[in-house]
């Protein structure tokens, strides 16, 4: 039997390769080594997975029951794909897939306050350093994979020592600033920044309230934004229509040649019309297609050349890869994990910092159309990290005060962190 001491001291470590896997393909060193990538992301889940045998109590099912669902369905649908594949490809985008689906799990272990301290403490120590000779290798659009967990720590600012905010202010501007073009990344790390707002206005009584509305509109303007662009009244991924001028970022692409880049380029409308078209031609709307099969394509039909199908395994858009490989019924379950988690935060927990990241998820819902790929990376990872804070009572119930001495304790001597895991691992013998 593992113990909670020994999961403490290898999950960081499989966080920082987890970081270090996000840019593999975005990197000129020699670390593209699938099977080796593989091994370490199985392993990872397997641990995450232990993690929910060690407190599995009632308040824990009754938080977690979308999640439960949503995981329960994304075994389904991999059982479903291990009858489906076909060739070497078909097993290889399978493998990959199905570890990305199966990141949910990672909320389970959220609950267990000491580990996340200790993850993020691990990550600023070393991670942060290797960061600094690494990006000499690694092309700036990926600087905001590599550095998804910093994310989570932008919340916590208001209150931390003035040298720590430095040190997130400085990676946060480094990643907005390194490539405009990278939407995503700027996008991601500038928003948390933008709900300070909320922690300002932390003493407002009408603040629960329009966080509530505001987090209604994020959660169904998908769905608004979906049906005027099919009926072709506002589609609002062709901005070139809407804003004049010439908006470009000069970049070097991976070869190494100067190129000019569109920010307001539409590049999500066709993927749309072809994730529709393939589900209409295989009748794959409720259930979807499997983790083993992906998106029939024209506009990048040359990947025939490698596979043999104008297939492609997977999309930009996390939507469109939940709708593609788990279908209507995924992408149900889906919202409701957001949906759940965002509610929860906003209106049953007694600190604003659980509040900050309720609107956080429901952006990410609204974003999830636009891109926040779905696979086995680092930034997967935190989100549902994030998710599981705003599904945690353990954090939920905390006050302002708390969860300011906790955000603060990843800061502290390794020493004092050590003496929170003797009282979990007492706690956890009780289980």
């Amino acid at each position: 039997m593992i113990s909670i001491r020994h999961l403490f001291k290898i999950i960081p470590f499989l966080i920082l390769l987890a970081a270090i896997d996000s840019i593999q393909g975005y990197s000129s060193l020699p670390i593209h080594i699938v099977p080796f990538w593989w091994f370490i992301q199985g392993i990872t889940l397997l641990i995450f997975w232990r993690f929910k045998f060690f407190f599995d109590n009632e308040t824990t099912k009754k938080d977690m029951v979308a999640v439960k669902w949503l995981l329960l369905w994304n075994v389904l649908s991999i059982g479903r794909g291990l009858f489906i594949a076909e060739t070497y490809w078909d097993w290889k985008a399978f493998t990959t897939i199905s570890m990305g689906i199966l990141i949910p799990v990672v909320v389970y272990s959220v609950s267990y306050l000491p580990l996340w301290q200790s993850i993020f403490r691990f990550f600023i120590k070393y991670a942060l350093p290797i960061f600094l000779p690494l990006c000499l290798f690694v092309t700036r659009d990926a600087y905001g994979f590599y550095l998804a967990p910093v994310i989570f720590l932008i919340f916590f600012v208001p209150v931390l020592p003035f040298k720590v905010k430095i040190l997130i202010a400085v990676f946060s501007v480094w990643v907005i600033c390194a490539d405009f073009s990278a939407r995503s990344n700027v996008i991601k790390f500038s928003i948390p920044f933008m709900l300070f707002v909320i922690y300002w206005m932390r003493g407002s009584v009408i603040m629960v309230k329009f966080l509530e509305i505001f987090r209604w509109v994020l959660m169904v303007a998908p769905f608004i934004l979906f049906f005027l662009a099919v009926a072709d009244i506002f589609n609002p991924f062709n901005m070139d229509k809407y804003i004049g001028g010439h908006h470009v970022e000069v970049k070097k692409n991976p070869d190494g040649e100067v190129v000019e880049e569109s920010l307001t380029a539409d590049t999500r409308t066709f993927l749309y019309v072809e994730v529709l078209n393939t589900a209409k031609n295989n009748n794959s709307w409720i259930i979807g297609r499997s983790p083993a099969r992906g998106t029939e394509t024209e506009w990048f039909a040359d990947v025939a050349e490698v596979t043999g199908r104008k297939e492609r395994p997977w999309n930009e858009a996390a939507i469109l890869n939940v709708f593609i490989w788990t279908g209507i019924v995924g992408l149900i379950l889906y919202m409701a994990v957001f949906f759940r988690a965002s509610y929860l935060a906003i209106n049953k927990s007694n600190n604003v910092f659980c509040k900050m990241m309720g609107i956080f998820i429901a952006f990410r819902w609204l974003y999830a159309w636009v891109e926040d790929g779905n696979l086995y990376t680092i930034s997967t990872i935190f989100l549902w990290v994030m998710i599981g804070v705003c599904l945690s009572s353990s954090f939920r119930s905390m006050t302002d005060d708390e969860m300011t001495t906790w955000a603060r304790g990843i800061f502290e001597p390794k020493a004092q962190a050590d003496l929170a895991l003797e009282e979990m691992e007492l706690e956890s013998a009780n289980y």
